[in-house]
């Protein structure tokens, strides 16, 4: 496993992260759960991402449970704030930042994460008002850093003029060989200011593995068959995707890799991206996601890669 300096921080992450979002916040039984984490260690991922709304603080809960058993510097544990909680907790208010930053250490089990990260944009909220509440997390050793998921680079580029607030060092997008939205402005403006990005859904929800063959059913064990876990999922399972992903196989074979090393290490080719958070319902998915790390794709792979997927990226 290679690890890479996340943002302007001290912190050292692994290029593969272990996600919880569909697959510990419901998804899975606890011992596969605790089988998974245990295999994120053995391969060398120390790198943990979780946020309080994953199963309205399930996901927090066991992830707090199956850590308790490991030494809390061995690994680096984010979690982020921003969704509805219950009717009334929702958003980056002061209050709520403050309410749900105790409520996830103590559903974690620890007296602080690495990384806390806005979930989404606060229209509601004014922005001194989020990045002051967010420093106070930091002064008050409840959070080592700060980050960000998805917010509008005009916000971005607003937090950053704000005097006497906490910097952020990371930027948590969706970004993938399909999905390449975050190259047009949030990863030229995260460069420029020492933010890294962790991707979020590297494998399209595991459609750039290629389990999903056009006009068949999704496999009975694949996360597009359960339907707590195939959230999100309708854009991604159209014919014209999964026919152009077909088209990846040769390319993958050609480079003497799996369709998932390729995908992991297209987006790690991005010297702005730290690590890629990829979720797991077995250990054997663990094992096989982290042997990307350190993979260098080719120029000519890379190219081929675009040509395969032409009309179908999004950027």
């Amino acid at each position: 496993m290679n690890y890479r300096k996340l943002g302007a921080s001290d912190l050292e992450v692994s290029e593969i992260s272990l996600g919880s979002w569909l697959t510990y916040s419901g998804g899975l039984e606890r011992a596969q759960s605790q089988a998974c984490v245990k295999a994120a260690f053995d391969a060398g991922i120390n790198f943990f991402d979780t946020a309080n709304v994953y199963g309205r603080g399930a996901a927090e809960t066991l992830l707090g449970e199956v850590l308790s058993g490991y030494e809390r510097s061995s690994y680096v544990l984010a979690t982020k704030v921003y969704f509805s909680m219950s009717d009334t907790d929702r958003g980056l208010s002061a209050a709520q930042i403050h309410k749900q930053i105790d409520a996830s250490l103590k559903r974690l089990q620890t007296d602080y994460v690495d990384l806390y990260q806005g979930h989404r944009y606060d229209e509601q909220t004014p922005l001194e008002e989020t990045m002051g509440a967010l420093t106070e997390v930091v002064a008050a050793g409840k959070a080592r850093h700060i980050g960000f998921s998805e917010w509008p680079v005009a916000r971005i580029a607003e937090s950053l003029q704000l005097p006497a607030v906490e910097r952020w060092v990371s930027s948590q997008p969706q970004y993938s060989m399909i999905w390449r939205a975050p190259e047009a402005e949030v990863i030229p403006v995260c460069e420029r200011e020492g933010i890294s990005q962790i991707v979020w859904s590297p494998l399209a929800q595991g459609v750039l593995t290629g389990k999903y063959p056009p006009g068949s059913p999704p496999p009975e064990d694949s996360r597009a068959a359960s339907e707590s876990m195939s959230t999100f999922m309708d854009r991604l399972l159209d014919d014209r995707v999964l026919t152009a992903v077909q088209r990846l196989q040769p390319v993958a074979e050609g480079a003497g890799l799996t369709m998932a090393q390729m995908a992991l290490a297209w987006v790690l080719r991005q010297p702005n991206v730290a690590s890629a958070i990829v979720g797991a319902s077995r250990p054997e998915q663990v094992h096989a996601n982290a042997s990307a790390s350190g993979v260098a794709l080719s120029e000519d792979t890379l190219a081929a890669v675009d040509e395969a997927l032409g009309g179908v990226i999004v950027r």
